[in-house]
């Protein structure tokens, strides 16, 4: 386990280099799964049977909502890999915390968005259209769900062991998974949402 001090810390190590290499392999598979999701609602959308369509059940404002501030989670966790390059960790910490609060915020006009739908008639049940829908989103929000646990613990391990190549290799790889995210949601408003609008 070589350490390499010209590269930034997540990158240092041969071991850390492959942990990296090996999350960009991990995310392949994952947009494989949203790929076929994608496929899917593009083939069932208009199955809508005696259920609402997404121009009936779509609402724009939780949508631009949950995009704002899904897209500056982004910015921030951006924000946070930098000050962990630059060795701040108090700054590193407090800029994956408000990340992991946009997150939760997201989360939270999600869970009030599925209410909504559910409430209006349209459930996993009511048509193929809205239970591939609601399938995507909920696959989406799952992962979130599972980024704010992640991110939670990464906090606390650069709290108790500082900016290590190990804890910097961590929260390297979830910002990643983060970004991810984000592009996975840009796809759902573009095709999902202002198609289903239109």
């Amino acid at each position: 386990m070589n350490a390499d001090h010209s590269l930034p810390l997540e990158y240092s190590t041969d071991q850390n280099q492959l942990n990296i290499l090996g999350f960009w392999i991990f995310l392949g598979a994952e947009i494989m799964l949203f790929a076929t999701l994608f496929a899917t609602y593009f083939t069932l959308q208009h199955r809508t049977g005696t259920g609402p369509s997404g121009a009936e059940i779509f609402e724009i404002t939780p949508v631009l909502i949950e995009t704002f501030v899904l897209l500056t989670s982004s910015f921030t966790i951006g924000l946070g890999v930098h000050a962990m390059r630059i060795g701040n960790k108090k700054a590193m910490m407090a800029f994956f915390a408000v990340t992991l609060l946009l997150g939760l915020t997201f989360l939270g006009v999600e869970i009030y968005e599925f209410v909504h739908y559910v409430h209006i008639g349209a459930g996993l049940q009511t048509s193929a259209f809205t239970a591939i829908l609601l399938t995507t989103l909920g696959t989406h929000g799952a992962h979130v769900t599972l980024g704010l646990f992640w991110g939670l613990f990464i906090i606390l391990q650069v709290k108790k062991r500082g900016l290590t190549p190990g804890t910097a290799n961590k929260a390297f790889i979830f910002s990643l998974y983060w970004h991810f995210l984000d592009v996975v949601w840009i796809f759902i408003f573009s095709f999902v949402y202002l198609k289903g609008l239109m």
